[in-house]
């Protein structure tokens, strides 16, 4: 054993040496011996893992991250259970989160990426794989330059060369609610701890303290824990009193306590809330996938993995839910498309499209078990192109509705960038995009020219919705008012409720309040005439306002979190902060955003407030948060 070991430590002592990447070919053998003797729970019981611990030091760039990649292969190698022993192993030993976290998050997620480890090549003669650096960027922020992969969207027909003209005649707006990121955990237990060491509170996890709680979790929520039931049916409630003519959800019902989360779970979950859903609205709902909305968290299989474990369970639940909203066409779409359809709304000529993004999130790491480049993994692109052909021809127009945002830094760059090239051949027909996933009142904006963003150059934009989940500020829902001509977007509200009022804590049912209206808000700002949309060039505009009045910008910071767990975006780092902020609002492509992580690692403990600063984005706890506190990044 202990010729192992210190074979291994030269080995890891100088990851980036050429030599040391050839030598690793020579370690699965060693490696085997090793673990498959090793039944550890913690590190101190892992002699093994302490070979390691010089590796995931020298971490600092992408050479040496495709050599700890290595050393992860040359264990996968010897099979699940080895793999699982030893990063459940590092994860309890180096205090990355609660045990019981550790043990059922790689539980569940580290055979997918074992699998992933033994199906690519990390370090061959020819140079590192493509696949290898992705997994590189998903797992530890790394090897993030990578370009774009050339590929060309086909399309049926070339764009009309006189496309229809859609003219609103003024006529009274239609109503819409679009609520996302629900997060419903249905174990929240009114007086558990609120205040604890995991990712979400507010449940009675087995090794909760037996000691009185010091935050007892009240009726209706805490920024610490996902949504009761309760405020989910308050703010269902409040939606149907305000009449909407239809509603959208841009995905993510399952709460974040991903380490207990299976396909049973999942389920039961999906179908309650649909349920819900079903109770409280009487108007027609187009709702979506999430992340969150699968067993593995994140883990929606390709087709080309033949998965065993695969995400077919989520379709074949929400085609029966949603079936009475979208109808049967629609339905048998959701099971047979990967979770995506199009769908009329009944007595107007809008299609809603639904998108399935999660084929194209870096944190599924089902997209990393190959070496062969799928630039549109299980046909989600070109349904998307079949379905805007469709509206196209029927002289109809188009909302895209999804979770993921495509601009965002955990969106694929590829995939993103195909997304764009569809509106840019279908930007006549698609008259709205709405997405959820970052928990943040937000937008990003496409251009026909990114190299030159003007009110002239921008030709889409992406309306993301906040959340409901208090985790992430106070809980919200978007209202837009809609012309039921062009079915453009008129006016955006945001209405939430506020979880620091007195009355949230005591009141049986939460009060839901205007928060404020964009054409109000911000019109005048840009001085959008009365009878105008807020067009992509309105919100470009208005990102033109934010570089230079300074009230203006803070305000919308203020937004983001709808008050209640603003970000500061001022002093030393303010110019960075406010620039990275405006960049975001102008990219819609994933590659344009400024948000690329910074290379390094330093091996430390990580506190819980800032452990539940990073679980604050949808993701919450997932293998890549496990891997990113482990060596902390």
């Amino acid at each position: 054993m202990n010729t192992v070991i210190v074979l291994f430590k030269r080995l890891t002592d100088n990851m980036r040496s050429p030599t040391t990447l050839r030598l690793f070919s020579c370690v699965p053998l060693l490696l085997s011996t090793v673990f498959a003797a090793s039944n550890v729970v913690s590190l101190d019981d892992c002699p093994s893992c302490d070979t390691l611990k010089p590796a995931i030091q020298n971490v600092d760039d992408c050479p040496s991250c495709l050599a700890l990649l290595s050393a992860f292969q040359s264990i996968a190698l010897t099979g699940d259970d080895p793999f699982i022993t030893t990063l459940t192993s590092l994860c309890i030993g180096l205090g990355t989160a609660d045990p019981d976290v550790c043990t059922g998050l790689i539980a569940r997620e580290g055979p997918i990426l074992a699998h992933d480890l033994r199906s690519i090549s990390i370090t061959p003669t020819s140079g590192p794989s493509s696949t290898a650096q992705k997994l590189c960027d998903a797992l530890m922020g790394m090897c993030v330059t990578h370009p774009v992969t050339p590929f060309t969207v086909p399309f049926p027909k070339p764009a009309p060369a006189h496309p229809k003209v859609f003219k609103s005649r003024g006529g009274k707006p239609i109503r819409v609610a679009h609520l996302s990121d629900v997060h419903i955990d249905r174990m929240y237990t009114v007086g558990a701890e609120a205040n604890c060491t995991k990712s979400i509170c507010c449940r009675d996890f087995d090794d909760s303290p037996p000691t009185p709680p010091t935050v007892p979790a009240l009726p209706n929520g805490n920024s610490h824990c996902d949504s009761p039931i309760s405020l989910a049916d308050s703010m269902l409630e409040e939606i149907e009193r305000l009449n909407p003519r239809f509603s959208i959800f841009t995905g993510d019902v399952v709460e974040g306590a991903t380490w207990l989360v299976d396909q049973a779970k999942v389920t039961t979950d999906l179908q309650a809330f649909d349920a819900q859903m079903a109770a409280k609205l009487s108007a027609p709902i187009f709702p979506s996938l999430g992340n969150h909305d699968s067993a593995p968290v994140n883990a929606f299989a390709r087709a080309s993995s033949h998965a065993m474990n695969d995400s077919q369970f989520v379709f074949d639940t929400q085609s029966a839910g949603w079936e009475q909203w979208i109808k049967s066409a629609a339905a048998f779409e959701v099971k047979h498309h990967s979770g995506s359809y199009s769908a009329q709304v009944p007595g107007l000529g809008l299609r809603i499209v639904a998108v399935n993004t999660q084929y194209w999130y870096k944190q599924n790491f089902w997209l990393y078990d190959s070496d062969v480049f799928q630039p549109d993994p299980n046909g989600v692109i070109a349904f998307l192109v079949d379905a805007l052909q469709a509206a196209e021809d029927a002289g109809d127009r188009a909302w895209i509705i999804g979770h993921i945002p495509l601009g965002k830094e955990d969106t694929m760059i590829d995939q993103s960038n195909y997304f764009d090239q569809v509106l840019q051949r279908y930007r006549n027909t698609i008259a709205g995009m709405f997405f959820g996933h970052s928990h943040k009142d937000q937008f990003e904006i496409a251009y026909s020219n990114y190299s030159a963003q003007t009110a002239e150059n921008a030709v889409g934009v992406a309306l993301i919705g906040p959340a409901l989940t208090p985790t992430s500020g106070n809980p919200a829902f978007k209202f837009y008012d809609i012309d039921p001509d062009t079915f453009e977007v008129m006016d955006a509200s945001v209405f939430f409720t506020n979880i620091s009022e007195s009355g949230f804590r005591i009141r049986r049912n939460p009060t839901w309040n205007l928060y404020y209206s964009a054409r109000t808000t911000y019109g005048p700002l840009v001085g959008l005439p009365p009878n105008e949309p807020l067009s992509p060039a309105f919100w470009h505009n208005l990102t033109e306002v934010f570089v230079t009045n300074e009230t203006a910008f803070q305000m919308f910071n203020t937004f983001i979190s709808r008050g209640g767990a603003v970000t500061p975006c001022t002093g030393g780092d303010a110019g960075e902060c406010k620039n990275t902020t405006i960049c975001d609002m102008r990219a819609f492509r994933s590659e344009n955003n400024c948000d690329t992580p910074a290379e390094g690692f330093s091996l430390r403990r990580r506190g819980v407030d800032q452990i539940r600063s990073d679980a604050d984005a949808c993701e919450g706890t997932g293998l890549a948060q496990v891997f990113s506190r482990m060596f902390g990044v």
